[in-house]
């Protein structure tokens, strides 16, 4: 997957439009300092009025021409720049929820931020490499009619330079991808640390993973100093090069203006055009550097895009609840990939993971996704009442990013109050109280039942578990092994007649 071809094809009218009028915009900088010295020669030195208020009106033309296509092309290009990167942070997005994709945080943090910025640079590198090649050769142009040696320098000399600078391209894309694989995996490392933080501090691991992230941090450190001094050496190397090929062209120029085969405003035309030409010289000579930072982060979130899922759920699900059943599911064999079976987009069906995923914010955020109706009720049947009765804010408490300051059985109330409050005709939930004590589980199984399996409800619920308590509400159990059913009845039949069953459940 080309990521840097398709940004621009899909913003290949916005970008047409940028280039042409930083184009334009470069040739009108060019050409100021060449009405300058045309005013100099054609007005000031021969005295004429009409002619000096004729060059000094052109000349407000031109800096009026060059703002408006500046400002104008900028806005065009920066407009794509901006929906370019939404676009692929969206893509990138959409790849990692998919819930049998494997990716690390860390990974996914950097590639859908750094990477996806500078992949989408892309749009404004080849409007400014166009623009500063236009200006090289305007400039050119203008020496030539002045001195012809004057302007083979700038056509023949640029050339020559850029050649020798793109040798250095490959380098400073390897180095640049590996400063950026570092440091997913050092943000990937801090995530799980803080992420883990309680269960660390319970096994007395605390120093084991601090020397973990030290490592880790400092390979990252290494990786980023070794791709800035390569990165460094290189624009250094360009800013010479550029900087000594506009002092000879402005010293080849005093030497022609002393021996009198210029004169005072072509000499003037020749200084304004070298020391502007340190510009498009830096722009030229710094491209292959751009284009090797723009492939490398293209390159990670190709990898990212082309990433086969880690599990396979193609089929259906092997069993369905009745409507208005409660379904109880123990499952012998992949648990996770029975629970994926059932996540096909429907709006119907909800499926709740076993791991809950809160967000920063405040309790009321993370469980009122859309209406609030029964909410009460709803905090009571998952006991998140009690989570929201120890904060004094209650619903207005904040809580972190991911909840990492909440235990994990308050994590999966939340979590549990929020997929019930979605009143989805069939949800599903993968073990929802394995992080709950033995008395809150009881209350939260007939909560679950009290709730959506009131007399007349249509609503189907489906449980994934092999816990007694929620197995205990159940209409009907299903066990199933290698997605086929091999056992069927209720909790209390099957725990009486079925060895197997109980060895699974009742341990």
């Amino acid at each position: 997957m080309n990521i840097l071809r398709r940004a621009i094809a899909r913003n290949r009218w916005r970008l047409l439009a940028g280039c042409l009028l930083v184009a334009l915009h470069q040739a009108c900088e060019a050409l100021v300092p060449v009405v300058i010295g045309e005013t100099v020669d054609l007005a000031v030195a021969t005295g004429s009025f009409l002619r000096l208020v004729t060059w000094v009106g052109l000349l407000g033309l031109l800096f009026l021409l060059l703002t408006v296509a500046y400002r104008t092309g900028a806005r065009l290009l920066m407009r794509a720049l901006a929906d370019e990167s939404h676009a692929l942070r969206l893509e990138v997005a959409a790849k990692v929820l998919d819930p049998r994709a494997e990716n690390r945080t860390g990974d996914v943090l950097t590639i859908s931020t750094t990477d996806a910025d500078h992949a989408s640079y892309l749009l404004d590198y080849i409007p400014r490499i166009i623009g500063a090649l236009v200006a090289t050769t305007v400039s050119g142009l203008g020496l030539c009619l002045i001195s012809v040696p004057l302007g083979l320098v700038v056509l023949v000399g640029t050339p020559v330079v850029l050649i020798g600078l793109q040798r250095a391209a490959p380098r400073i894309a390897r180095r640049v991808a590996t400063r950026q694989e570092v440091a997913g995996r050092a943000s990937s490392t801090a995530t799980d640390l803080v992420t883990g933080l309680r269960p660390l501090r319970g096994i007395g691991a605390q120093e084991a993973a601090d020397a973990r992230y030290r490592e880790v941090s400092r390979e990252a450190l290494r990786a980023t100093l070794l791709a800035a001094r390569t990165q460094g050496l290189f624009q250094a190397a360009s800013i010479t090069v550029s900087t000594l090929l506009a002092c000879g062209i402005a010293i080849l120029a005093g030497w022609f203006a002393l021996t009198g085969r210029i004169s005072a405003g072509e000499l003037i035309t020749v200084i304004g055009l070298a020391a502007f030409l340190g510009e498009p010289f830096g722009a030229l000579s710094a491209a292959p550097g751009w284009i090797a930072t723009a492939r490398a982060s293209a390159d990670r979130i190709a990898d990212v895009l082309r990433a086969s899922p880690a599990v396979e759920t193609a089929g259906d699900p092997p069993v369905l609840p009745a409507s208005g059943e409660i379904l109880g599911v123990v499952a012998e064999t992949d648990p996770v990939g029975l629970v994926q079976l059932y996540d096909d987009g429907s709006p119907d069906v909800l499926v709740a993971p076993h791991d809950p995923e809160l967000f920063s914010g405040t309790i009321r955020e993370n469980v009122v996704l859309s209406a609030s109706d029964g909410l009460d009720d709803v905090l009571r049947a998952s006991a998140a009442d009690d989570v929201v009765a120890a904060h004094p804010d209650g619903l207005d408490h904040t809580i972190s990013e991911r909840g990492a300051a909440l235990s994990g059985g308050q994590r999966q109330r939340l979590a549990l109050a929020r997929a019930l409050l979605a009143r989805p005709r069939l949800l599903v939930l993968h073990d929802p109280t394995t992080a709950v004590d033995a008395v809150t589980e009881h209350a939260i199984a007939r909560g679950i039942r009290d709730l959506r399996h009131r007399p007349g409800s249509t609503f189907g619920t489906l449980i994934v578990t092999t816990s007694p308590a929620l197995l205990a509400v159940t209409d009907r159990v299903v066990v199933l092994r290698d997605g086929e059913v091999v056992a069927t009845g209720t909790h209390a039949s099957l725990g009486a007649a079925d060895p197997g069953y109980r060895a699974a459940v009742l341990r």
